[in-house]
């Protein structure tokens, strides 16, 4: 291990430099690194790579799912929750089906239970790619969120089929009753036990004396005990991870100083970062070990059998967008849904065409075992590998250097969900120096006119849209009084802005940032 600690520190180095390539070349770095990383893996000399499957469904899974549940906004998240949850476990299953019924039909020696433990494998689109690429467009909300919602759970459910479907192959034979109470107990138990490890840690957090670096580490071991805590109980650990990590999102104001927010921020962005940069970085090298073990499969043919079910995919995804949208405007004529209005032929052809794969599904398929229990090797393992590495290459590359282009090019309708930023912004910053006022109004009223800096204040709010804390020293007391009124502040963007349908909470999350900062500034004027 030591010998090759040097390499494995080039190759940091290189992700780094290759994530600012990316950025001067607007791609999406996941494309860059997985290219990189095969090309990498050609040159001579070099330790050969081998990922083992616990190094990413134990290591890196966890807080990555964690991170996206605290980065995805509950009220679009409940508001598309209808469409989110149609993609995340019907297309998701419909998808699997599918490839399981081609690769039984085209490919020699599948039966249809190693169909379903491909199509199980290859059926989760992956949400770093996704979203790395449409930063460099402008898409609407609406599109990012159902992106960001499905990502959370897709996951879950491809790896339920895949495990149910990797039993079918070891014993030869699939129980419905007896895999719909397992899928049952995996989905409830996954919820329940992820809510009930964040309902505990959020009472660590507040009832014991922690500071920002406890409270940073606690943040870092929670996906952990979460994750392992439900895989123990033979629940998803994918769900526990995503519906607690949810729950604390929600929660943050509630247990996290202001210090411990900011510091966190940073260092759970930067964990991230570097975490995804590996990943797609380790897929491009794991390409000669995959190669290696095709056995006597030729690699034209193997080739072939990765296109084919790549096509299926696309075009599955695709077709499951425009079913969607069919079935959610027949729908509207008997249920309320988030938008009667019909999205237009283009919208579900792009949703449909955002659907890269990635690092969950590589990390399912290599934990495919190599034997059965019986000791017998597992039929075609190595196939399934490459299989799943064509078409994590053929959608990042084909997809995802494609997307930007077509996006621009066929453009997407105006829905009008969200004011424009500029719009919301100013609108904003009146609502808090509204709540401002109203708090010295009401709670100080007999100070004002003898209270020289209260009187400033009111004078500053009343004809500006925003005021900083004092730069000068200020009293205890006046500390006391600005932190009220951050408060204030803080408790309406918390609760009557999310009452706003058409207000990004992206937005909103950035305002309650900068009353983080202003906190944090007012901390350390001298008083």
């Amino acid at each position: 291990m030591f010998d090759h600690f040097p390499f494995y520190i080039g190759l940091l180095i290189v992700i780094l430099l290759l994530i600012m390539l990316a950025k001067k070349l607007r791609i999406a770095y996941p494309i860059v690194l997985v290219i990189a990383g095969l090309l990498i893996s050609f040159i001579p000399g070099l330790p050969r790579v081998h990922i083992e499957p616990e190094l990413i469904f134990v290591i890196f899974l966890p807080p990555l799912l964690y991170e996206a549940a605290w980065a995805t906004s509950w009220k679009e998240l409940w508001r598309w929750r209808r469409i989110i949850v149609s993609f995340a476990f019907v297309v998701v299953f419909l998808t699997a089906l599918s490839v399981a019924l081609v690769a039984n039909h085209f490919i020699p020696g599948f039966s249809l239970a190693l169909g379903f433990v491909l199509g199980g494998i290859v059926s989760p689109p992956d949400a770093v790619s996704a979203t790395a690429i449409l930063k460099f467009v402008k898409v609407p909300r609406r599109m990012v969120s159902i992106l960001e919602g499905e990502s959370l759970m897709n996951d879950a459910s491809s790896l339920i089929i895949f495990r149910f479907a990797l039993v079918a192959v070891a014993t030869g034979q699939f129980v419905w009753h007896e895999a719909a109470l397992s899928f049952g107990w995996m989905v409830t138990g996954g919820v329940g036990i992820g809510l009930a490890i964040g309902w505990i840690f959020m009472k660590a957090h507040k009832s014991l004396p922690t500071d920002p670096q406890i409270d940073i580490v606690l943040t870092i071991v929670t996906p952990y005990v979460m994750y392992i805590a439900a895989e123990e109980a033979h629940c998803s650990g994918v769900l526990a991870v995503v519906c607690g990590g949810l729950l604390l999102a929600n929660k943050r104001h509630n247990f996290l100083s202001s210090q411990s927010r900011l510091r966190g921020f940073n260092v759970w962005q930067s964990l991230v970062f570097v975490l995804n940069g590996l990943v797609f970085m380790l897929i491009g090298l794991e390409l000669p070990e995959i190669t290696a073990e095709l056995g006597g499969m030729s690699l034209s043919s193997a080739i072939g059998y990765g296109l084919l079910i790549s096509a299926v995919l696309i075009i599955g995804r695709i077709l499951a967008a425009y079913g969607a949208v069919l079935v959610t405007l027949i729908a509207r004529n008997f249920i309320t849904v988030a938008d009667k209005r019909n999205p237009g032929a283009r919208t579900p052809f792009l949703l449909g065409w955002s659907g890269m794969r990635g690092v969950v599904s590589l990390a399912a398929a290599l934990s495919i075992p190599v034997q059965l229990d019986n000791g017998t090797i597992f039929p075609q393992r190595n196939l399934i590998l490459f299989i799943t590495f064509v078409v994590i290459l053929v959608t990042l590359l084909v997809q995802g250097l494609t997307l930007p282009y077509l996006i621009k090019k066929i453009g997407f309708p105006n829905f009008g969900d969200t004011l424009p930023e500029e719009e919301a912004d100013k609108w904003i910053k009146r609502q808090l120096a509204t709540q401002a006022l109203r708090h010295l109004q009401t709670s100080y009223k007999d100070h004002l006119e003898s209270d020289g800096m209260l009187k400033q204040l009111v004078y500053k709010w009343e004809h500006k849209t925003r005021t900083d804390a004092p730069e000068e020293n200020i009293s205890g007391r006046h500390k006391e009084i600005y932190l009220a009124i951050i408060q204030e502040q803080r408790t309406w963007l918390l609760i009557h802005s999310n009452k706003e349908q058409n207000l990004d909470e992206e937005i909103v999350r950035k305002h309650l940032y900068y009353l983080d900062l202003e906190e944090e500034r007012l901390a350390l004027l001298k008083g």
